[in-house]
């Protein structure tokens, strides 16, 4: 079935020490590409509260959201999966917990790294960028989807 709209799904910008925090997309068995921590926002709830309750099913951390600073779209060219990112700068909350062990709500994310600009080979394309630059907002547009 066709869906009637693409999906919106919300995403953490978090830097820290100039190491952008990023965790898996996918069940190892199925991909090893990694993203910014978020996911899909749930009905009668705002972005940024979405955005803050992924954060901590995904890392358990306890995040300020702050300003939107990318909207990206993917999508399955021979498919029907079109989806809608659209990332935050957040801030970790001062003094709350830093778990070196968590464990997903929703079991999918199993690996979280702190990684430098240079180390950073993920989708989206401008995410180094937008992450590593000097503020503002970007727009990157219907990126093939990658697994």
């Amino acid at each position: 079935m066709r869906p009637k709209s693409p999906r919106i799904a919300v995403r953490a910008i978090i830097v820290e020490d100039g190491r952008l925090l990023i965790v898996n997309a996918w069940h190892k068995d199925q991909s090893p590409l990694m993203c910014a921590p978020g996911g899909g926002a749930e009905l009668h709830s705002s972005l940024t509260d979405n955005l803050a309750r992924e954060v901590h099913e995904e890392t358990g951390l306890q995040v300020t959201v702050g300003a939107p600073c990318l909207v990206n779209e993917f999508h399955d060219p021979d498919g029907h999966y079109h989806q809608v990112d659209v990332y935050f700068r957040c801030e970790v909350v001062p003094g709350s917990p830093r778990p070196t062990t968590w464990t997903d709500t929703d079991a999918l994310v199993t690996e979280r790294r702190w990684v430098t600009k240079e180390e950073l080979a993920h989708k989206p394309d401008s995410l180094a960028d937008v992450a590593f630059g000097s503020g503002g907002i970007s727009y990157d547009p219907l990126e093939p989807l990658v697994r």
